[in-house]
């Protein structure tokens, strides 16, 4: 009786430490899977986060429109549609979106609880969440400009804290065409 007894504990220690296992395995991977998810227009995403849709969207031109308004400390809660720029190259932990002349939406993701595909440069993502203007550190450039693979000559030349225009997205859409085999 004794040795069923310790042969069930041992399997049963055995298979929870296999399932812990897997559950590292899947999160160290840092792949990010969205769902498809079908929208007023007709027109499959795949989802990040939180579930998001895609009436009441602004343009990447009405987005700068409104970050020009902000002062540092500003916040406003809105959803825009704009094309990706760059992704942090080692989660997708970051999105640089496109605002128009030249300037960008720097985006990251609430709690950190998604991350964005690396291949969707070039690709339109539908963004919600927190908007607002901040004064970015040095360090944090240096930081971002290590992510985004620049060569060591363009993170020394990051010299002086910049304005930025940031974003805190709790959802994400990215059209289904634009999904990267």
């Amino acid at each position: 009786m004794k040795n069923i007894l310790f042969a069930i504990t041992f399997l049963f220690i055995a298979i929870s430490c296999n399932e812990n296992k897997k559950s590292e395995d899947v999160e160290n991977e840092m792949t990010t899977v969205g769902e498809v998810t079908e929208t007023s227009k007709e027109m499959a995403y795949q989802s990040f986060g939180e579930k998001i849709n895609d009436n009441n969207v602004m343009t990447a031109a009405e987005m700068k429109e409104k970050f020009e308004a902000m002062k540092v400390g500003d916040t406003a809660e809105v959803k825009f549609r704009s094309k990706v720029n760059s992704v942090c190259q080692k989660k997708g932990c970051w999105m640089r979106l496109d605002i128009g002349d030249e300037d960008e939406a720097f985006v990251k993701f609430k709690d950190y609880d998604f991350f964005m595909p690396k291949d969707i440069a070039t690709d339109e993502v539908i963004v919600a969440g927190k908007a607002y203007v901040e004064k970015t550190s040095v360090e944090d450039l240096k930081h971002f400009a290590e992510d985004a693979g620049k060569s060591e000559e363009e993170v020394a030349a990051i010299t002086e804290p910049e304005l930025t225009y940031a974003f805190l997205s709790h959802g994400v859409l990215l059209p289904e065409t634009a999904e990267k085999q």
